[in-house]
């Protein structure tokens, strides 16, 4: 066997040998899908099919196609790679095309132009509204890119979107038009246009197109199932006289729809390439059995997919733990006690053996799981965002705080003078900066100054007015209110919900379910009795903290940022419907299959041993409210499960060989049951909002502690009786809610 080939499966060597015509890759998670592209093109070097300048390998981040590279070279030997190996992203690929080919367009553009960010768009944008005249806050410039976005994706511009008499339509459009003006005067392109001018670009001149159809005989794409229609077209362009292509993915793991990807890409390959192979790498080296068994009991309830299932000859595993808190803060609470529990038990194994991921669908739940990391002094890395508290929103809520507790706190001022936007404007900032310094006071006072004299013009007058009205107003409620009420003031009467609202972005949901997390986070200090003072002091201590995790063994994420990485111990956090999967889910069946498709990616990180958690109660917007179960509990299978409660449910497992139930561990807080097995009344812990079980019969009759018979789920246990529900703890088959009233139960005598 050649020398490259050793230790790859059957599947695997396939897919690196056979090198002629179209092939799709379909590569379960674990399966090895990195070593395949970098073992594939080592196999094409080595054997002299191509020379390295006629290779290009796309992937989807820097890092991953430096890695690729670097592997490459470490199989090859030198003699066999002279020449330029290609490995890149599609944007910086499409940056080497346009360097050398965009003057092609004529005077419009130049091959030394400028690119911008999103930040450069965002400013931009903001410059379009002015000079037409649109209000920002009627007009949010983040909605505004974000359509503009949108619109290029999708192949149209200004001139191709069809008329409308819809305000915000219009608005849209003459600022599309204008940007565009803007972008070309400054030989600048932004993001998007990198990818889509390259397809015009091939499109429009067939000889550039031959000449790069000649230079790669082969193409390789990773994360195939991510790519979005100017992608798509591009790697069709590529592949006009050739088809060399290689490209490998996971429709079970698409989950960028919101960047829009498209899993028809991928799904659809052999329509678009009739002549393709198909080879399938479902042998996980990551995952326990018991681990996979549930991944794949899910994923099948999505129909559009390639019907696979991963296998191992991994153990099978612990089984996986579901855990059902009283609410938030006890899960987060739970979930760091357990790593921390089970890091203790691995101390003598390598570090790399002891790490743990708490992953989470939305960025405000990494709020609790922060906090209950620094009270037990477990050093932990947040991915895919900034800390909670340095997130741009939660920092100008708090400066409202920050100045209400110091009128004279400059940097707290200037951050949230003309947040929302009020019509503060650089010149009256200038004013009022040169006044504070001249008269060496803040620039509060100088405000203060400044409207006393009546010195300045009407908007400005009129703009800075209003501010100052709102900050005294607030400042009323300031010995009064509780934090909760206050911050809800704040983010209400100051104008940034609304601004939200209006912006009508995803970003934009985030950063309200942000601020709603921080509305929640003041309800618990004031249930623990701080001060406005105290508060803001935390807040400012965690941004210090998060410097110092650098060897953390502990990562917080959301799901989307743990694609392609693995870890021994996983928490999957939130498993709330609403939450996860997401309200949009419930009347979109295409988002529920995403929402569905992003928790196989997370079940799918964990090496040896998963945990699934969900609060019985959840604030939002600080005021608590219950919580139904993740409909993906009920879709996994029950012998690969040990069911955990606070609310008095015995904890067992049917994972065992023989069928056996055995007792799992019992969680911090769970509730103890008595000699007879009925479960001990549940009792609000300190500190604690939650509110006691319900011991008293509603007026059906059922109370604690009863045994009942329901047809579907078999012989039950009431654990909670509350707000005209009953939740009913199955053997095997976890917690389920019904309405008392309607419930189709029957009730059985006490053993």
């Amino acid at each position: 066997m050649h020398p490259l080939l050793d230790g790859l499966n059957p599947e695997q060597r396939l897919a690196v040998t056979t090198t002629d015509g179209p092939l799709l890759v379909i590569a379960g998670a674990g399966s090895g899908k990195t070593r395949v592209i970098v073992h594939r093109m080592a196999y094409l070097l080595d054997q002299g099919l191509a020379r390295p300048e006629q290779i290009l390998a796309v992937t989807f981040t820097n890092k991953a196609a430096l890695e690729m590279k670097e592997r490459v070279h470490q199989l090859v030997p030198p003699t066999r790679r002279r020449g330029e190996l290609l490995v890149s992203t599609f944007h910086s690929f499409c940056v080497r095309v346009l360097r050398r080919h965009l003057d092609r367009f004529g005077g419009t553009y130049t091959r030394d132009f400028t690119i911008y960010d999103t930040d450069d768009q965002g400013r931009l944008v903001k410059a379009c509204l002015k000079e037409l005249g649109l209000d920002e806050k009627q007009f949010p410039p983040r909605m505004i890119q974000s359509a503009i976005s949108a619109a290029k994706n999708r192949g149209d511009t200004p001139d191709t979107l069809p008329p409308s008499s819809d305000p915000k339509r219009d608005a849209i459009v003459r600022t599309f038009r204008l940007y565009e003006a803007r972008l070309a005067a400054a030989n600048a392109l932004d993001f998007d246009d990198l990818l889509l001018l390259t397809v015009r670009l091939l499109r429009r001149f067939p000889d550039v197109a031959d000449d790069y159809n000649d230079r790669f005989r082969y193409l390789l794409i990773d994360e195939y199932q991510d790519t979005n229609p100017p992608q798509f077209n591009l790697v069709r362009l590529l592949t006009q006289r050739q088809q060399n292509l290689c490209v490998v993915g996971d429709p079970d793991q698409s989950i960028y729809k919101f960047r829009a990807a498209d899993i028809r890409n991928i799904l659809d390959f052999e329509r678009h390439y009739p002549q393709a192979k198909t080879i399938t790498l479902a042998r996980n080296y990551r995952s326990t059995k018991t681990i996979l068994r549930a991944a794949n009991a899910v994923i099948r309830h999505n129909r559009a997919r390639r019907e696979k299932s991963l296998t191992t000859q991994n153990a099978t595993g612990e089984p996986i733990r579901c855990v059902v808190a009283p609410d938030a803060e006890a899960e987060a609470d739970f979930v760091v006690g357990e790593i921390i529990r089970w890091q203790r038990q691995r101390e003598h194994l390598p570090e790399a053996d002891t790490r743990a991921a708490v992953l989470y669908r939305t960025n405000a739940q990494s709020r609790l799981f922060e906090e209950a990391c620094r009270r037990r002094g477990l050093p932990y890395v947040l991915v895919g965002g900034f800390s909670f508290y340095q997130r741009a929103e939660i920092k100008d809520a708090l400066a409202y705080l920050r100045l209400l507790l110091n009128p004279h706190d400059d940097a707290a001022f200037d951050r949230i003078v003309n947040v929302p936007a009020r019509g503060i404007g650089k010149a009256t900032l200038d004013i009022l900066t040169a006044r504070a310094s001249q008269t060496g006071v803040s620039r509060w006072t100088a405000t203060e100054h400044l409207l006393a004299e009546g010195s300045l013009g009407g908007r400005a007058l009129t703009a800075l007015s209003s501010f100052v009205s709102l900050m005294r107003g607030l400042q009323a409620m300031v010995e009064g209110a509780t934090l909760a009420d206050l911050l809800q003031a704040v983010v209400k009467r100051s104008g940034y919900l609304d601004m939200l609202a209006q912006e009508g972005t995803l970003e934009a949901e985030s950063r309200k379910q942000n601020l709603e997390e921080l509305i929640t986070a003041a309800a618990e200090a004031d249930e623990r009795g701080e001060s406005l003072r105290a508060f803001l002091d935390q807040a400012a201590l965690v941004a210090d903290t998060d410097l110092l995790v650098e060897q953390a063994r502990v990562t917080l994420m959301t799901i989307h940022s743990a694609k392609g990485l693995e870890f021994p111990l996983v928490f999957i956090a939130g498993l709330e419907e609403d939450l996860f999967p997401h309200a949009r889910a419930a009347v979109d069946p295409e988002e529920l299959e995403e929402e569905r498709r992003l928790f196989y990616v997370a079940v799918t990180r964990a090496k040896q041993q998963l945990y699934l958690t969900q609060a019985e109660r959840r604030r939002v917007y600080g005021e608590e409210k219950p919580t139904d179960p993740s409909r993906f509990l009920d879709e996994l299978p029950e012998d690969a499960l040990a069911i955990s409660a606070w609310a008095g449910v015995r904890a067992q497992t049917a994972s065992a060989p023989d069928g056996r139930f055995e007792p799992a561990s019992r969680p911090i807080g769970e509730t103890p049951w008595r000699r007879d097995g009925s479960p001990e009344p549940r009792r609000a812990r300190p500190g604690s909002s939650a509110r006691p079980m319900a011991d008293a019969p509603d007026r059906q009759g059922f109370k604690v502690g009863d045994r009942v018979e329901h047809a579907t789920f078999g012989v039950g246990q009431i654990v909670r009786v509350a707000d005209g529900k009953l939740d009913i703890a199955f053997p095997g088959k976890g917690i389920k809610r019904f309405v008392t009233e309607a419930a189709p139960l029957t009730k059985l005598a006490r053993r």
